[in-house]
């Protein structure tokens, strides 16, 4: 409705225009050699009345909106009447007027649809063959008239079959974008299946006792699973960014503590890439979506590891004005001025000798800048070849810290999940096998079920994925145990789909997500969290 208003308000806005152009045309007429200004102040007269018309039939609209048929073909008839009685009493001189026709036929066809440029091109035809029946001049022209006939019709016939091969593009083009859609969601699940299971798996043998060739070789596969998971990451990132589903959502947060948990999450690859992160305390805090924000950082370190391995890199955070800067430095082989303005293009690399070993696509910093653009946050980069490479995030708004705030106690937490009962639902039997198989590493009791029909359990705390096949998905698993046991268990859902999509679901459920792949530390948290969370509260009686 809006695209229809503003098209018809558009229409009337240029309708006032061809009219002030034509009083002014007729008007230089009056004043040319040979002619009287006496002959055309009836023209003029008129096109003052149209374009008086003209601005009340625009407030009209301004005043009820909306798709009115009647309205716009009145503003056809409108325009025609005015152009066919300036062609009539200007005779040769006012021939230019035709011009107007033109645009009145295109204008209203482009504006509203192939309907209207129809009704507009008969309406044009009827007020050709009016002028030419009250002009001597026309009369005594007559290839002059079917000239200008055949042109009303054959333009205004050509941009229809552009109109429909327009409109049929666009809709191929939808419908593409939804098939697009449609692949990359299902892929998306069947791709996150199999590195979650093989992260969990990787995670249950580097808990096992190990030599060193064996412990070496589980470090090659996470560091193979790690560069094939951000990679993974980076492309749906993309994706949802060129979907535009992507909003932030904005929390206040203690940046110190946010860049520390980041720090924790990447020593594994700091210490593969030879990197040792150094990271300067921070007591800010800052409004931000921190997931987003996670996502920059991360993709920063990540280039910082591929190119700048068995060099320190230096994470700090300084105040600038009302905000603060973040900023990530490294001593790697930095980048050529002639390529500092692309580094943030969609899959440009700067191509150097041995690159082959280096993994990515160039996909890090373009996915930087454009989460920075969703939260007003700007991403600044400086480098020197042989010098190394800095990125700041400017834009970071300082907030007021919270009155309380929870504390961990990390090394008490140490031993929570030891004789933790987990009712584990999985429909996928190696994912069953690997989080099993890592839970119990962890102490935990597990009894797996690859679904969730009929399901009783004494368990402490429900871990379910979301899609269970065809009989039911991880939130009515969860509800039904719940029901049976008249108490809110404490429950986690582990899904491949998109987590808004679940969050959506969940209404006002007491249920925690992790979206696949899933990290063991992730799991590991989130259990200790659920474990802290007894099953105290009553569910409502049927």
């Amino acid at each position: 409705m809006k695209f229809e208003k503003d098209a018809e308000l558009d229409q009337a806005n240029l309708r006032i225009l061809v009219a002030v152009c034509a009083i002014v045309y007729i008007g230089v007429l009056g004043f040319l050699p040979g002619q009287s200004p006496e002959r055309y102040l009836p023209i003029i007269f008129y096109i003052v009345v149209f374009l008086l018309a003209s601005i009340v039939l625009r407030q009209v609209i301004v005043r009820w909106p909306g798709h009115y048929p009647a309205r716009r073909i009145f503003g056809m008839i409108h325009d025609y009447a005015g152009t066919s009685f300036g062609l009539v009493l200007g005779g040769e001189a006012a021939l230019p007027l035709y011009a107007v026709m033109v645009w009145v036929n295109l204008g209203n066809g482009m504006r509203y649809g192939s309907r209207y440029l129809a009704i507009a091109t008969a309406l044009a035809l009827l007020a050709l063959l009016i002028v030419y029946r009250l002009t001597p001049l026309w009369q005594a022209q007559p290839f002059m008239v079917l000239m200008l006939m055949i042109t009303s019709t054959v333009i205004p016939v050509y941009a229809h079959l552009l109109l429909e091969r327009t409109r049929k593009a666009s809709e191929e083009a939808i419908a593409a974008n939804l098939e697009k859609s449609r692949f990359l969601a299902q892929a998306s699940h069947d791709l996150r299946q199999p590195i979650h299971s093989i992260g969990l798996f990787t995670a249950c043998l580097r808990e096992a006792r190990l030599g060193d060739e064996e412990r070496r070789l589980v470090d090659n596969i996470d560091r193979s699973l790690l560069n094939v998971s951000q990679l993974f990451r980076s492309i749906l990132d993309l994706y949802t960014l060129d979907n535009g589903r992507l909003l932030p959502k904005f929390q206040v947060v203690n940046l110190g503590e946010l860049l520390a948990d980041l720090v924790r999450q990447n020593a594994e690859a700091a210490r593969w890439a030879g990197v040792e992160l150094r990271l300067r305390p921070c007591p800010h805090w800052v409004r931000v979506d921190p997931a987003l924000l996670s996502t920059m950082v991360q993709n920063v370190l990540s280039n910082c590891f591929k190119y700048g391995a068995q060099r320190p890199v230096l994470i700090g955070v300084r105040k600038r004005g009302d905000g603060v800067v973040l900023e990530i430095h490294d001593r790697g082989r930095g980048i050529a001025e002639e390529h500092l303005s692309k580094v943030f293009e969609e899959f440009y690399r700067v191509r150097q000798l041995r690159d082959k070993d280096v993994e990515g696509v160039g996909l890090g910093l373009s996915i930087v800048k454009r989460l920075g653009q969703l939260m007003g946050i700007q991403a600044v980069l400086r480098s020197r070849l042989g010098r190394g490479t800095s990125v700041s995030l400017q834009g970071l708004t300082l907030a007021m810290a919270p009155r309380q705030t929870v504390q961990r106690d990390e090394p008490r937490q140490a031993g929570l999940l030891t004789g933790l009962k987990v009712c584990l639902v999985e429909d996928d039997h190696n994912v069953l096998l690997a989080t099993q198989a890592l839970l119990e590493r962890w102490g935990c009791e597990v009894q797996a079920e690859l679904n969730g029909r009929d399901l009783v359990s004494d368990c402490d705390i429900i871990v379910a994925d979301y899609d269970l096949g065809k009989h039911a998905t991880g939130i009515e698993c969860i509800d039904h145990l719940r029901q049976m046991r008249g108490e809110a268990v404490p429950a986690l859902i582990l899904t491949g789909h998109d987590v808004e999509k679940i969050q959506a679901a969940l209404h006002d459920r007491q249920i925690a997500i992790l979206s696949k792949p899933v990290r063991p530390a992730e799991l590991r948290a989130a259990l200790r969290d659920l474990s802290q969370c007894p099953a105290t509260a009553r569910m409502p009686t049927a």
